[in-house]
């Protein structure tokens, strides 16, 4: 019988791996705790789901004592400037990847490339341009299709493109990544209530060792892209007084049962029992009560927030870009539209197959999803 996951025992592997124990502030812990109680209790891992996990929690925290001695060598780190000009969110499968990454071509914006939330810290003795970092970036973007094929179909990876910041924030333990690559119900109810104010601080860090490292984004802002967002999204402007939210639209009757298909792939890499309409009713519950919450923060600050709605985004996406540069006090010129037709010539050029699935598959039905988010797109849509 494979033996379950333990905080110590993970804990233990991550300081012998590093050669290191100075985990710092140790408030990491009670989400580390809340996540490894239900992988163990509820996501019914597979016996190569278990060892992926395991090795994967194993570097999270590897990753976070690298910060630290990082830290500690270079200290002139935690005075780098961070500039966010913008976060988008919105729902998953709302054209927020398209956004961002027509945002991110910019020449005046940067963001979190994919390699680089993979292996945000230099190996000891590596090199400037990153080489063996690279190299493991994409042999692990190669093994995660190989695990689970038809997911380029639905969301399109680049090793060396823009990617979520998210994935930076998995290493406090407390983000959405888990609820989608894992069932686990229990842990998606703490986030529910956890106040997520020193996993965004940590965020902060972790774009300054990213900015360190990459003199070329000097006076650059940064744009980011991520759905966990939504879950904290009073924190984000508190964290980032400059920056605006980003808020991509579509009809939930669309996007909730696109993104329950993307999870059930996902989910399929760890576990061998995998309920289609659980997840469903999980997605459609968790993203009615992130839109709440959306709402009432935005009531209280709509002027740090900026609109896209999703069918206007399709039919022109440069000229969409262009409106939120524009709002974030960048008006656009001839090299963002210049920026903008080469990335849509580059995304047009990259084959898909169909992605399908239909909202049945997930136990719900359009006139449900209408009815419980009716309240959202009354005013939204």
């Amino acid at each position: 019988m494979t033996q379950p996951l333990r905080v110590d025992e993970l804990l233990a592997a991550a300081r012998a791996k590093a050669g290191s124990d100075e985990f710092g502030d140790e408030w990491f812990l009670e989400p580390l705790c809340a996540l490894v109680t239900s992988l163990n209790d509820e996501a019914r891992l597979s016996e190569l789901g278990l060892a992926m996990t395991r090795r994967r929690l194993t570097a999270l925290l590897v990753d976070r004592l690298r910060l630290r001695a990082l830290q500690r060598r270079h200290p002139e780190i935690l005075d780098v400037e961070v500039d966010l000009a913008a976060e988008i969110c919105g729902l998953p499968r709302t054209g927020s990847t398209l956004m961002h990454r027509l945002l991110a071509a910019s020449p005046r914006l940067t963001s979190t490339l994919s390699w680089e939330t993979a292996y945000p810290i230099p190996f000891p003795g590596e090199a400037p341009d990153a080489p063996e970092r690279k190299r493991r970036a994409q042999e692990r973007t190669r093994m995660f299709l190989e695990l689970s094929p038809d997911f380029g179909d639905i969301h399109t990876i680049e090793w060396d493109g823009p990617e979520e910041d998210v994935i930076l924030v998995d290493r406090s333990f407390a983000s959405m990544s888990f609820e989608s690559f894992y069932w686990v119900p229990g842990y998606g109810d703490w986030m529910r209530t956890a106040d997520q104010a020193r996993a965004y601080r940590e965020l902060r860090e972790w774009l300054q060792v990213l900015r360190w490292q990459d003199p070329a984004r000097a006076g650059r802002r940064w744009v980011l892209k991520s759905p966990h967002h939504l879950t904290a999204v009073a924190t984000v402007l508190d964290t980032f007084p400059d920056c605006k939210i980003v808020m991509t639209h579509r009809d939930p009757v669309k996007a909730v049962p696109s993104y329950a298909s993307m999870v059930r792939t996902i989910c399929a890499q760890y576990s061998e029992s995998v309920d289609a309409a659980a997840i469903g009713r999980y997605w459609s519950e968790r993203f009615a009560h992130a839109l709440r919450d959306f709402a009432s923060v935005r009531a209280a600050r709509p002027e740090r927030f900026v609109d896209v709605r999703y069918d206007a985004l399709v039919a022109d996406p440069a000229a969409q870009a262009g409106r939120v540069l524009d709002a974030l006090g960048l008006p656009p010129n001839a090299d963002d539209e210049a920026a903008f037709a080469d990335y849509l010539v580059r995304n047009g050029a990259q084959s898909r197959s169909a992605h399908h699935y239909t909202t049945a598959d997930f136990g719900l039905s359009e006139q449900r999803l209408e009815r419980d988010f009716a309240f959202y797109t009354e005013v939204y849509l």
